[in-house]
Formats: C-alpha cells, structure tokens, sequence
C-alpha cells in the first residue's frame, strides 16, 4: 500500500521539480494527519485536498510519520533514488557503488540476500552516509518484486531510476541445449525485464502525476548480444533482442507518464563473474562448448573475443557509466538501445 501513497507524496512536496526522500520519523505533533479512506481509488485526489501546500512532514494514519529530505550532496544524480537489480557483484555492484559516490540513494537488489546487505554496508562506510540498502527480489517473480518494490517506497519514498541489470547466461547449440536451461535464461532475461518494469513504473507514474514536470528513468543493461546473433549463444541473444524490443514498447506507451525508456548494450565485461567465474562463468562455458576453435584455455577465450573490437579490450563499469548518466541527463531521448562496445558494434 506504501508505493500507492508516499510516491504521490513524494511529488506533491517536489521543490523545483525536485522530488525529496521520504524518511521514516517520530511524530512531533505540528504535521498533519491524513487517513486514506478504505478502498480509496485516487489517493492522489485525497492527498492533494487534504495535504497543505508546502507541508515537508505527514503522518499518515496506519503508516506513519514521513519527513521530506533534500539531498545536500553533491553528484550528477545527487537526490536521486535507484533500484539496480542483479547488484550483488558484477556490473550491478559497480553501478550502484557509482550512483551512491555520485550522490544517490540506491537499493541494491538480488536474489543474493547476504551479498546485497554486505554491500550495501560497505557503501555506506564509502559514502560517510545512510546511501544505500539491500533488497532480497527474484525478479521472475511477481510477488518478490512487488515486495521489494515497498521495501524501498517504505525506505526512500518513491523511485527516480530503476537499473534492469539482473541477467544470466547459458552457453550452448540450439542443436543440444535444454529445455531448462532456455527457461532458465529467458525468464531472468526477458520475463524479468518485463515484470520489473511492470512494478516500478506504477510508483514513477503516480510520481508524474502528482509533479507533471518530472520525467523518471528505467534502463535495461542489455548486451551487444542483443544487436548481433550470437553464435552457439541463441537463448542469451534471442533474450536480449527481445529485451530491447520490450525497451522500444515501454518507451512509446510509457512516455505519457514521465518515463523514459532506454538500454545499454555493453561490450564484454571478462573481469565480472559472468565470464570470470571458474566454474559458471562465460569462459568455461565458450572453452567446455567448443565456441572458440582452438581454445585450450580462459586465456585463449579471452583472446579470441578482444581480437573482435577494434579497442583491443573489454568493457568496464566506466565505460557503462558515461552511457547511464548521458541517458539520464538527456531529456529528449527514449527507446533507445545505446552500444557501448569498443566498436565491435557499430550501428548502420
């Protein structure tokens, strides 16, 4: 019930087209006290009748007592609240390590619990402050989601930009791979790109409605295997073209309630645990599938794929993070499925 209300508080206490956080706090007895009636349909309607105009604390009864706070950090998304899902390691750590330095409150989430809580902790000893927080979602399910999506309205308020990072890989032949592990990839892959947005951009758009002038952001950390077919690969690229193909829909339908919807398409990130892991990661499975002619070892993988971009190299967090903050910062851009890719991708 939290993200039907405290987003629309969140936007009627914007300042310039600033949304605040919304902190939990103890009653001092000179905010007002607002009850949504039961089954109210337009609680918007009701707080924007009931709610005095530059009111920055509310107790709303059965919920409690919210205070505004504007950030006083400095960042290029200083004040901002995000969600990077699949941010226990990998690029999902690394962007949310990179939004908080750069003034943000993050909710890291992932199915690995014990991983978000421990790093979410280490960024806030990073920051000197209470930045960010650790949230259990299995983004295939509905429900998980929906959980997690009130555990951060609960914390922060509402939300300005949902990172889709969570993703996984199954290498293999459309000639021989399973059934499960084809499930397995398109539901984190694309069904959970799907029910993501499906969660969060409700709570964006009663944002929106509540401060018209306030555009949000959802970006899908897809691949630039969803751009070009990837060979002995099909499960992982066919997710990832549909993903952008679902990009390109949330954007047309969802632009009439602030949002924007675009993608990043990275190149190969090889020291992130999708291809690093010596057991599950991306250069086992090219060695054990034959992917590479000739490979014997991670090493001859590594080289086989840096010889492909004209950079000579992989892609890193740095790389990804010019990409996101030029997506957010552009206000007239949407749909889009940006390479970044050293050149291995290049867009006719």
């Amino acid at each position: 019930m939290l993200t039907k209300i405290l987003p629309a508080v969140r936007g009627l206490m914007a300042q310039n087209q600033v949304l605040p956080r919304l902190a939990r706090v103890d009653p001092d007895g000179t905010e007002p006290v607002l009850a949504i009636p039961p089954g109210c349909g337009d609680v918007l309607a009701v707080l924007r009748d009931r709610l005095p105009a530059g009111a920055r604390r509310v107790t709303v009864e059965a919920f409690g007592t919210y205070a505004a706070e504007f950030s006083g950090c400095a960042g290029r998304v200083a004040g901002k609240i995000a969600v990077v899902t699949g941010a226990a390691q990998g690029f999902g750590l690394e962007i949310a390590t990179d939004l908080a330095a750069q003034g943000a409150w993050v909710a890291l989430a992932d199915i690995n619990v014990e991983g978000v809580n421990a790093a979410a902790a280490t960024i806030n000893a990073a920051c000197g402050r209470d930045a960010a927080i650790g949230v259990a979602v299995n983004v295939a399910d509905p429900d998980s989601l929906a959980a997690a999506m009130e555990r951060v309205v609960a914390a922060f308020g509402g939300i300005d930009l949902f990172v889709a990072n969570a993703g996984v890989l199954r290498a293999g032949s459309v000639k021989d791979l399973s059934v499960k592990d084809l499930d397995f990839v398109t539901s984190v892959n694309y069904k959970g790109y799907f029910l993501s947005v499906q969660s969060v951009a409700p709570i964006m758009a009663l944002q929106h409605s509540a401060a018209p002038q306030t555009w949000f952001d959802i970006i899908q950390i897809n691949s630039k295997s969803g751009l070009t077919g990837s060979n002995k690969n099909g499960a992982y690229a066919g997710s990832k073209f549909g993903g952008i193909g679902l990009t390109q829909s949330f954007a047309m339908e969802l632009v009439e309630d602030g949002i924007k919807v675009n993608a990043i398409c990275p190149g190969n990130f090889y020291d992130g645990p999708l291809w690093s892991d010596p057991e599950k990661g991306l250069f086992k499975q090219y060695l054990d599938s034959g992917k590479v002619p000739g490979a014997k070892t991670f090493d001859d993988v590594k080289r086989f794929y840096e010889a492909k971009v004209p950079m000579r190299r992989g892609c890193t967090t740095p790389d990804v993070m010019k990409a996101l903050y030029y997506l957010m910062e552009q206000a007239y851009e949407t749909g889009q499925a940006v390479p970044v890719t050293g050149g291995q991708v290049m867009l006719a």
